[in-house]
């Protein structure tokens, strides 16, 4: 690798650490280490809520997959696209005035334990349980992205390239807190966004314009101008049903509860959806036109030969300068590391606040729980790293399990609790626990009616068993229904 591209990736590198270490200078408490005590501007939250939702899937994943298929993979953007609008509209408000109310809640745990009174504090084990279990294979998808990023860029080894891409992120995620997250993705958000621009206008360029692109790619497989090409209802729904995930992944819902006020919201929800969507149609169109262009050059059998993923980063070998191309990797670190560092923090605050906290240290000084939340980042770290040993994990099939097990366990029981008042504490952990067992146990058969992604079943079993078992339960208590409609009130 030219050394011009090596010295502009370790520019970023050192630039990250840096706001590690001045973000841990401003980490006094658990809730400044885990919610930012509540600080984030509108811009901030919103492209770090989008940084961390996107993850190296954006720039590896998705270019991956339309690489491969062509137009007919679109429906899963779009998905995405309607699912995190759906949240910025109508949750995002109501979640961060929600959890404020109920005993200033700084987890999602914590938001249910107080919700839903419940002193038998089942809600928080359950739900901190899943957190963990499923934000273990979210993480690894990440360090599959950046080991993959080095072992391509580099030459390393895999192995090598997965252990150093996890010590970056560790670093500054163990010291500076969700600040240094917050504005690290804020940062890593800019940067993904201008390489998702970039590169695809570059390589249009190159070949000759759209209308040739749009004509290479029909001599490749016609099929891949076609949307319709080669699926299924069931598939179709698959892909669109990725959209209602958003509502309980935890990385991406706390940035909602950690915007300084309400009027934040609006302008967060306009900077994020445009931030979104450009991202997006950038992914797209860099696999869309790594069809073209390497059939063209006559490159693309090491794409189609389970290489897939690596369209963007042999993109930037081979359109840029060494100073530009180190740019464009950075920006795939930036994926990785910006949804990692998320993942990585809401596991350790389940481990801080919701397990040492909750069960073992009720009196703890939050000191103590700042440093047990930085052992979580860890521990977390290392059963990641374990799970993405293999060099045949693909980052899709890591993230897509993740995310249907986040959108049936915690989706349902968010929504309900948000806005049904008739919710009870039994409803809504009968409503996680089926979320999670039917993602678990849909994964297993194939075929058929199974070939549905399992995120839709366990959102609508969930959503089925809460609702039938709060109205066999008793109504909830009247504290708890007068917190509901106070929530209902705008803030003061």
């Amino acid at each position: 690798m030219d050394q011009a591209t090596v010295i502009t990736f370790l520019l970023y590198l050192i630039g990250m650490f840096t706001i590690g270490i001045i973000f841990y200078k401003l980490t006094h408490n658990l809730s400044d280490y885990v919610l930012g005590g509540r600080k984030l501007g509108g811009g901030v939250a919103a492209l770090s809520a989008g940084a961390s939702d996107m993850s190296s899937w954006l720039i590896l994943g998705l270019p991956g997959a339309m690489y491969l298929g062509g137009m007919s993979e679109i429906w899963l953007p779009i998905g995405l696209a309607l699912g995190a609008y759906f949240n910025w509209q109508f949750l995002a408000l109501r979640l961060r005035r929600y959890t404020a109310v109920a005993n200033d809640s700084i987890t999602i745990p914590d938001f249910l334990e107080n919700r839903f009174r419940d002193h038998s504090r089942l809600l928080r084990m359950v739900s901190a349980l899943f957190i963990l279990v499923f934000f273990a294979f979210y993480t690894s998808s990440g360090l599959v992205g950046g080991a993959t990023l080095f072992q391509e860029s580099f030459g390393w080894e895999y192995t090598t390239a997965l252990w150093i891409g996890v010590s970056v992120i560790i670093l500054y995620t163990f010291l500076g807190g969700f600040l240094a997250v917050s504005w690290t993705d804020f940062f890593q958000g800019i940067l993904m966004f201008l390489a998702l621009i970039i590169v695809p206008i570059v390589a249009i360029s190159e070949i000759g314009g759209w209308g040739q692109t749009l004509e290479a790619v029909g001599e490749v497989d016609p099929s891949h101008l076609d949307v319709f090409a080669g699926t299924s209802a069931i598939g179709i729904i698959s892909l669109l049903a990725w959209g209602l995930g958003y509502l309980g992944q935890p990385h991406i819902i706390t940035r909602y509860m950690a915007i300084k006020s309400e009027s934040e919201i609006p302008k967060a929800r306009l900077i994020g959806m445009s931030w979104m969507v450009l991202s997006l149609f950038g992914a797209i169109f860099t696999g869309f036109v790594g069809i073209a262009y390497f059939s063209a050059q006559g490159v693309s059998a090491p794409l189609a030969d389970g290489a897939q993923e690596t369209v963007f980063i042999v993109f930037t070998q081979v359109l840029f300068n060494p100073w530009v191309a180190g740019f464009l990797l950075a920006a795939i670190l930036a994926a990785m590391m910006s949804t990692i560092d998320s993942q990585l923090l809401v596991s350790s605050s389940a481990l801080a606040e919701d397990f040492y906290k909750g069960y073992l240290r009720p009196h703890a000084s939050e000191q103590e729980l700042v440093w047990v939340g930085r052992i979580g980042v860890l521990l977390i770290a290392l059963i990641a790293t374990i799970l993405a040993y293999s060099p045949e994990s693909t980052v899709l099939e890591l993230v897509e399990y993740a995310w249907a097990g986040f959108g049936a366990v915690f989706g349902p029981v968010i929504l309900l609790a948000l806005f049904w008042r008739r919710t009870t504490k039994w409803g809504a952990l009968t409503g996680m626990l089926v979320g999670g067992l039917t993602v678990i146990l849909w994964a297993l058969p194939e075929g058929g009616i199974f070939d549905l992604y399992e995120l839709v079943p366990g959102f609508l079993f969930s959503l089925a068993a809460i609702i039938i078992v709060s109205l066999l339960t008793p109504e909830p208590e009247a504290e708890v229904l007068a917190e509901y409609e106070q929530v209902k009130r705008p803030s003061t």
